[in-house]
């Protein structure tokens, strides 16, 4: 129905999201409880603020649906494997015959026993020297090709390029520490497809050739998110926005991608990405701009890590200010608790600063303030309907 009412014009919206912000608290606060936001405080003040569920209540959603709602899509219905959004990300141009997976360099003890899935964070050049010697060693699978391409620290994408492969398949990461890595299989597993199959064991026969030629700390890799690219309509499409993403990694560049955006090349700080936007102010009406520190902070436990890193983002809230955007959309994507170290289920903060909104009592840029707020508690899905809106991109539904 939206897309129906949806009117292009000249105003300009920006949706700051600051990658798992929402927190439970530690000690009774929660970490933007405890930061020091006097720049959010502030715009909270003069504008609309509530708090989003990225799926639905009790939900705890990965990074992809979460973006997704956030852009304006059934993440249900359009459900992306993570493997064609670190693809995509990357810059790899994915074709029909392939299954991408993203993938982590892991530390693994001798009984095959996972330490660390992040392999200690190893750097992005150490991740580049480990791709490039794999892709060296292991260029054919039976009749499949194997080409893997570096991302960000620890991560890395694998596509599989062949005919006759499927995409149902378990992953191989468990997710926890403590276990070992899953072996691959066609799914359902009572009766899986020979595609799937045949998938699998390419899968298994990876990991075992490529363990071979590991040493500390990346001893093995955990695969996940098997996927092909999925069919979806653009932002323009839909929205008539012209749109584009400031981001630095690479699975939300994939994401921006696959909605149609425009991934304009930025530097890897926040004050980098802040003259990204900038220098690009002119030339869209739409703006993704993300910030990933705080949901790494919040994976690895580190409480007063998180809080710095959402004062650094308290720092460049007057320079995105001064641009003067018709609607500034500050909230998270969901919320990754330090105390949790993993994403979770709890609401997004969300502001939304308009010219034309009523503002509301809430004081601070807080989960316990947000939830005072007139929005009131919906679904993230709802939040692109509300920008179009209060940027006047909307028409009236019906006589």
């Amino acid at each position: 129905m939206i897309e129906k009412l949806c009117i292009k014009t000249d105003s300009k919206i920006v949706l700051l999201v600051i990658d798992g912000v929402g927190g439970v608290p530690l000690n009774g606060l929660t970490e933007l409880d405890k930061a020091h936001t006097p720049n959010l405080d502030a715009l909270a003040q003069k504008s609309i603020t509530g708090l989003t569920d990225p799926i639905a209540p009790g939900i705890t959603p990965g990074s992809g649906p979460a973006h997704i709602s956030l852009f304006g899509y059934d993440p249900v219905k359009y459900e992306i494997g993570r493997g064609v959004l670190e693809a995509l990300g990357v810059g790899i141009e994915l074709t029909s015959r392939d299954i991408a997976v993203r993938g982590n360099f892991a530390s693994i003890d001798k009984n095959r026993v996972i330490i660390d899935r992040r392999a200690g964070r190893i750097s992005t050049e150490k991740n580049k020297e480990l791709c490039q010697m794999l892709q060296q060693k292991i260029k054919m699978i039976e009749d499949v090709e194997i080409h893997i391409t570096p991302g960000k620290e620890y991560r890395f994408v694998l596509v599989l390029r062949g005919d006759g492969l499927d995409d149902n398949v378990n992953e191989t990461d468990p997710q926890k520490t403590g276990e070992m890595p899953i072996p691959c299989r066609g799914e359902p597993v009572c009766s899986p497809k020979p595609e799937a199959e045949k998938t699998a064991r390419i899968i298994n026969e990876f990991v075992r050739r490529a363990e071979k030629f590991f040493s500390p700390p990346a001893d093995g890799v955990l695969l996940r998110g098997f996927a092909k690219k999925p069919d979806i309509p653009s932002m323009n499409e839909r929205f008539k926005l012209s749109s584009c993403a400031i981001a630095t990694y690479p699975m939300y560049k994939g994401l921006s991608r696959l909605v149609g955006m425009d991934v304009v090349e930025t530097g890897t700080t926040i004050k980098d990405e802040i003259e990204t936007l900038k220098n690009n102010y002119k030339k869209y009406d739409f703006f993704y701009f993300h910030i990933k520190k705080p949901d790494s902070m919040g994976e690895d436990g580190n409480f007063e890590g998180k809080v710095k890193m959402i004062e650094e983002v308290d720092s460049i809230i007057p320079e995105i200010e001064r641009l003067n955007p018709d609607v500034f959309v500050v909230t998270g994507d969901h919320s990754t608790p330090a105390v949790l170290k993993a994403h979770s289920w709890h609401p997004n903060p969300f502001l939304l600063y308009s010219k034309y909104i009523l503002t509301d009592e809430v004081k601070k840029f807080t989960e316990r303030e947000c939830a005072k707020g007139y929005l009131g508690r919906f679904n993230a899905i709802n939040a692109i309907p509300l920008m179009l809106a209060y940027s006047l991109k909307l028409k009236k539904f019906g006589a």
